[in-house]
């Protein structure tokens, strides 16, 4: 079975048969984590309805770092392998979590402006997130000029992962401490479930890209193989048909 699974035939067929699933999974996780977001969570009684901006903000934050962590690992595999699969994976990885470390800034902004009085400061956890920001945008410039570059810079870059974690206990920040730990959680369990379904709403949609990236890499190879093949049975056939031209 784990050999099979490195066979693109059998990841196309099993993909194909569960892309209805996938899809239907995501849109329903999409519907829940709305409805959970908007109508079934209170607003908070010191931030108001601000509160609600947290649902998407907290999500995509974790999700800046794992695609991060799971881009490196690709990354890790290239620089050891040169598989193609595993430099299209970190590609798209970049990309997507470049967006998503994005949106938290900007989700982060708004939600601290009526909260702190500024969109921005200077503080442990926002700089520490700006720079990994900076970390995707380095990776997407030098895979211009060099896949092999651009690995090292985002497998170096992973020093920045445990700096955003653990900031908010190194350093005095304005950034409340995580409120998710071994201990438990302070946060209410009417506000904890919108921000799991939008986790498990975006994880779910990563998933989907990272799945079509990769069957359009197949088919690419696919279409690549099927052309040479082609041109080497036309050139097959010309060099017979001049060889009988050659006799006759």
């Amino acid at each position: 079975m784990s050999v099979s699974l490195l066979q693109p035939s059998f990841f196309m067929s099993k993909t194909k048969s569960y892309a209805q699933i996938l899809i239907g999974s995501w849109l329903f996780l999409t519907a829940m984590a709305i409805y959970f977001s908007l109508w079934v969570a209170p607003p908070d009684f010191q931030q108001g309805g601000n509160s609600r901006i947290l649902y998407v903000h907290v999500p995509v934050a974790w999700m800046s770092l794992v695609i991060y962590i799971a881009t490196a690992i690709n990354s890790f595999l290239f620089l050891l392998t040169k598989h193609p699969l595993f430099l299209r994976s970190s590609g798209t990885g970049t990309e997507i979590g470049a967006f998503l470390t994005l949106l938290t800034l900007v989700t982060g902004g708004f939600w601290g402006r009526p909260m702190w009085g500024t969109f921005w400061v200077w503080d442990a956890r926002l700089t520490s997130v700006f720079i990994l920001f900076l970390i995707y945008l380095g990776a997407l410039c030098f895979q211009k000029l060099s896949v092999e570059l651009a690995s090292i810079f985002i497998c170096v870059g992973l020093i920045d992962i445990p700096i955003i974690k653990f900031s908010v206990n190194w350093w005095n920040t304005l950034h409340q401490p995580g409120s998710i730990s071994r201990s438990g959680t302070s946060i209410h369990v009417s506000m904890l479930i919108p921000i799991l379904s939008n986790f498990a709403n975006f994880l779910l949609f990563t998933l989907i890209l990272f799945v079509l990236e990769t069957r359009l890499l197949i088919l690419s190879f696919l279409e690549s193989s099927l052309t040479e093949e082609i041109e080497a049975r036309e050139g097959n056939k010309n060099l017979v048909h001049s060889l009988r031209l050659s006799k006759e």
